[in-house]
């Protein structure tokens, strides 16, 4: 019998194919998203090194948002990542949706980031 693959996995899937062709170096980090349903967390890594330069997510103290699944909250996340980004130098990202679609809270990370000072 064959089972319909779940959600993730055909994600994981997608971002493993996009991850092959892109990749984040000190001049031009990766803003990566993971999102949950009840959180969002975005990370600005610097692949050749390894190293996470920032990061942020909903479950930051000094993010003070009333619900953290909605895009509001992925707005204010957006702002902060590209807030602690430009304190370590960088302006200018690639941009990773981590295999999810450009919609939603993953489109008002990235509007609100570029709306913050990132480049991508």
């Amino acid at each position: 019998m064959i089972t319909k693959p779940d959600k993730n996995s055909t994600r994981k899937k997608r971002h493993a194919r996009v991850r092959s062709k892109l990749t984040g170096t000190a001049q031009r980090p990766r803003l990566n998203v993971f999102r949950s349903n009840q959180h969002i967390y975005a990370q600005v890594i610097d692949d050749t090194n390894s190293v996470t330069i920032a990061s942020a997510s909903t479950l930051d103290k000094e993010l003070s948002v009333s619900s953290t699944g909605n895009t509001e909250a992925a707005k204010a996340v957006g702002e902060l990542v590209a807030k602690r980004a430009k304190e370590k130098g960088v302006s200018s990202i690639v941009f990773d949706r981590g295999g999810y679609l450009y919609h939603g809270r993953v489109k008002a990370l990235a509007d609100a980031a570029r709306e913050a000072g990132l480049e991508f």
